[in-house]
């Protein structure tokens, strides 16, 4: 499976951006789909996850009810909404897929996006 972020980009404090993760190949539904963000000098951290058929999805409490994360089996493609943006979102935005038990674990997920730069200015 390959990954492909789009979406980042600049706004300002308060604004919303949409992000994609386009997945090539047919067995997209058999994987759980995640995002991830990262900053210089820090871990990877997780963000969101949801589940192979879109029923179960989860957050990171420092974005739950903000972002909201959903997925398209037939186009293949993920989407992360964020809304309210804050400073301390920016970050380089990563989709991941994987078979997983641990959501929030790096080490899950078997395939990963090149990543997408949001900021967000205050």
């Amino acid at each position: 499976v390959q990954l492909v972020e789009s979406g980042g980009g600049l706004v300002q404090a308060g604004g919303s951006l949409r992000l994609s993760c386009a997945a090539s190949g047919r067995t997209f539904s058999r994987y759980a789909m995640a995002w991830f963000r990262q900053v210089p000098g820090k871990e990877r951290e997780f963000v969101a996850h949801i589940s192979r058929g879109g029923v179960t999805t989860t957050y990171a409490e420092s974005v739950k009810g903000r972002f909201t994360i959903s997925r398209d089996n037939v186009k293949n493609t993920a989407f992360l909404q964020m809304n309210s943006l804050k400073p301390e979102d920016t970050a380089v935005y990563y989709c991941a897929a994987g078979v997983v038990s641990a959501i929030g674990k790096v080490s899950e997920y078997d395939y990963w996006g090149q990543g997408t730069q949001v900021t967000v200015s205050s």
